[in-house]
C-alpha cells in the first residue's frame, strides 16, 4: 500500500471538512507531521469542535489527532452555568444508555465535568456524548470511572476476533495477530494494523461493551492491502 505525505493527508482531511455540514471549515487550521495532524483556530460550539476531531480521524493516513480548537460562543454570553447544568441533568436523565443516578456534574464558566462510577466504557461515553451538544457548553471533562472488574488480552483478543468474524473479515486469525494488546488494571492499549476504518471502530465499539475495560488507548493503524 502507499502511503500519503503530510501534504496529501492535509488535503483530505480539508475534503473531509468540506463534506462535513457540522464543521465550518474556513474556521479551523490544519497542519500535520508525520501523519499526525493538529487542528487551530475557534469555533462556536463544543460540539463543531469534536465533529472536527472526528472527521479528521476519518482519513486514511491519520495516526493522531491534538485538537488545539477554542470553543468560543458569539454573540450575548449565553447561558449560565447553572442553566447549563440543569441542561445537563435533563441531558443524562433523558439518555435511557445512561445510569444518571450515578453520575454527577460540576459547570464552571461552560466546561462540564463528569464524576461518578458506571459498569461500561460505553455507559462513560454516552454520558458525556449526551451533554456534548447542549447549548453553552465549552468543554467536557469526563472524569467518570468504571466498575472494576477482570480483563486479561487473551478475552480482549477474542472479543476482537469475533468482531472481525462477524464482519465477514477473510483470514480473521491473521488479522487478529497482527493487534498488540496490553491490559493493565482494565486500561487496554492497542496497536498493530486494521484493514479499515470501518473494522476499527467496530473493535473499540466491542471493548466499550465489555464489562471491566476501564480506557481504551486506541494506536491501530488502518492500512488496507492492495
Amino acid at each position: 500500500m502507499i502511503r500519503k505525505d503530510d501534504s496529501e493527508i492535509k488535503q483530505a482531511v480539508q475534503e473531509e471538512f468540506k463534506w462535513d455540514t457540522r464543521i465550518k471549515e474556513t474556521e479551523i487550521g490544519v497542519e500535520v507531521k508525520n501523519g499526525v495532524v493538529t487542528l487551530t483556530g475557534t469555533v462556536s460550539s463544543y460540539a463543531e469542535k469534536m465533529a472536527a476531531q472526528e472527521a479528521a480521524h476519518f482519513v486514511t493516513g491519520v495516526l493522531d489527532v491534538a485538537n488545539d480548537i477554542e470553543v468560543k460562543a458569539p454573540g450575548s454570553p449565553g447561558r449560565t452555568d447553572t442553566e447549563i447544568a440543569q441542561a445537563v441533568r435533563h441531558a443524562l436523565e433523558w439518555d435511557v444508555g445512561v445510569p444518571h443516578e450515578r453520575i454527577r456534574s460540576t459547570v464552571s464558566d461552560g466546561i462540564v465535568n463528569l464524576d461518578g462510577n458506571v459498569n461500561f466504557l460505553r455507559e462513560r461515553e454516552d454520558a458525556e456524548r449526551a451533554v456534548r451538544y447542549l447549548d453553552g457548553v465549552c468543554g467536557v471533562r469526563n472524569h467518570i470511572v468504571i466498575s472494576p472488574s477482570t480483563v486479561g488480552p487473551d478475552k480482549v483478543r477474542a472479543m476482537i476476533e469475533k468482531v472481525l468474524e462477524r464482519r465477514a473479515s477473510h483470514e480473521i486469525e491473521r488479522e487478529a495477530k497482527r493487534i498488540r494488546i496490553s491490559v493493565t488494571e482494565g486500561n487496554v492499549i492497542l496497536t498493530g494494523k486494521v484493514g479499515s476504518f470501518a473494522e476499527k471502530r467496530a473493535i473499540l465499539g466491542a471493548l466499550s461493551h465489555a464489562p471491566g475495560i476501564r480506557t481504551v488507548t486506541d494506536h491501530l493503524r488502518i492500512e488496507s492491502e492492495t
